[in-house]
């Protein structure tokens, strides 16, 4: 029987309010407004990204406000009121008593009571903080007061004056984990390498895309993560050259390539990894020469990941091993930078290198700030995932023949440290070699 969830994850409740501290302080005279979404209907639900960093809370259709010496205290909390008859169905809630003492609320409502408690919180504020499209009805009432304020606040010169997205306070401190961050998710990448070794086992032609995705997903839950952070991919032949491919309804044919995108989520932060193998254990020479351009891309761009580098030097070092890769193999002709300036290498590698990540896959925060790229600084953590795509022979260009149809990406995640980098998921092996050595369960 498992044990009574921890409210928490685990998290200390020093974590949060440390972190509402520091948004406490720039907030002024304006207030937060975090919330996440009621509705469960749609599977496994996970809370709000912003409002579990702020709060911890990840009940649904909690409402959190942040305000900064508000005359109810800088944090209210709203969330559902108990009810012994809908909790029958859904579960147990914790109820705005329990769940003030929990969180560390000044005061905590139930969510019926958000009509009447909401507008008195954002009446004086100058502005209102809150992301549109999270929740209608958390909307419509910090619109409501934008609008009164407008008609009736005019002549006392109070009220909100405008609504802002807090990404201008909340992605700067997500975008650098702290130390309880940094452990989950190096729990994410443990499950999840341990996850792809059992699914390598099952490795070979004629099994179901589907069965290998089930393999995955399976030991994600099993072995203590929530479940896939993100859809799983697993596309095998031409199936590869499709970036977001979900569906994973093809059975898998000798001679094929298998490209398996997948990570799992543990305490809500996650794993992102990739890597690309032959079904029959053995890749062929052009399997091999493609892997091998992509490998030395992904290997060149995790050197450079250190504080002070930008984000997008790392993207400029992976597309220079990618292209000079293209020119040697045939693929394309010319002058290297006169491929990289018209961008005639896009048919083949159309992404970024990297995306930020942590409590969402594609984790919040800019890749440059007025134009200047951003900066890596310890505790960032991005993926590097290089890859090379042929659907088909692109036009305007001599695709061998042997290329077509192959898709290949080598994904990692690493996280920035003082003196240089961490992979937190290099316990799977990238090299040819090794990759051969662990399908079917050779290993």
């Amino acid at each position: 029987m498992k044990d009574d969830p921890d409210p928490t994850l685990g998290f200390s409740p020093d974590v949060f309010a440390a972190r509402r501290k520091r948004v406490l302080a720039e907030l002024g005279g304006s207030a937060l407004v975090l919330c996440s979404p009621n509705d469960t209907s749609g599977g496994r639900y996970r809370a709000d990204s912003d409002l579990f960093y702020l709060t911890g809370v990840t009940e649904p259709g909690a409402v959190a406000v942040l305000r900064p010496d508000g005359e109810h205290g800088d944090f209210v909390l709203f969330v559902r009121p108990r009810n012994p008859e809908e909790e029958r169905w859904s579960g147990e809630r914790l109820g705005p008593e329990r769940a003030g003492e929990v969180f560390g609320a000044q005061r905590s409502h139930g969510t019926d009571a958000l009509y009447e408690h909401l507008p008195k919180l954002l009446a004086e504020a100058e502005e209102v903080y809150f992301r549109i499209g999270t929740d209608s009805s958390v909307q419509r009432l910090v619109v409501e007061a934008l609008q009164n304020a407008r008609l009736r606040g005019a002549r006392k010169g109070v009220g909100p004056k405008g609504i802002l997205d807090p990404g201008r306070w909340l992605d700067p401190l997500r975008r650098v984990k702290g130390p309880e961050e940094l452990e989950r998710m190096r729990r994410a990448a443990a499950i999840t390498i341990e996850a792809f070794t059992e699914m390598f086992e099952a490795v070979r032609p004629g099994v179901g895309e589907w069965e290998l995705q089930g393999i995955l997903d399976g030991a994600f839950r099993r072995k203590g993560a929530s479940g896939p952070a993100y859809p799983t991919i697993v596309g095998s032949g031409a199936n590869a050259c499709v970036l977001h491919y979900i569906d994973n309804d093809c059975t898998v044919r000798d001679g094929d390539l298998i490209l398996v995108d997948a990570g799992a989520e543990v305490d809500h932060y996650v794993c992102d990894l990739t890597r690309t193998f032959p079904v029959s254990g053995s890749f062929t020479a052009a399997q091999r020469a493609l892997y091998a351009v992509v490998l030395e891309a992904h290997d060149q761009a995790i050197e450079g990941i250190r504080p002070g580098v930008s984000v997008e030097s790392i993207h400029h070092t992976a597309r220079e091993v990618l292209v000079e890769g293209l020119l040697d193999l045939g693929v394309l002709e010319g002058d290297k930078a006169e491929v990289i300036d018209t961008e005639a290498y896009k048919p083949f590698y159309p992404h970024q290198t990297s995306h930020w990540l942590g409590l969402d896959v594609h984790d919040v925060g800019d890749y440059a700030s007025s134009g200047v790229p951003r900066v890596l600084e310890p505790g960032m953590v991005l993926t590097v995932e290089p890859g090379l795509y042929f659907p088909s022979a692109a036009e305007g260009s001599d695709v061998p023949e042997e290329y077509v149809g192959i898709g290949i990406r080598i994904e990692d995640d690493v996280v920035v440290t003082s003196d240089g980098h961490e992979v937190l998921t290099a316990g799977l092996p990238v090299s040819a070699d090794e990759i051969e050595g662990l399908v079917g369960g050779k290993g």
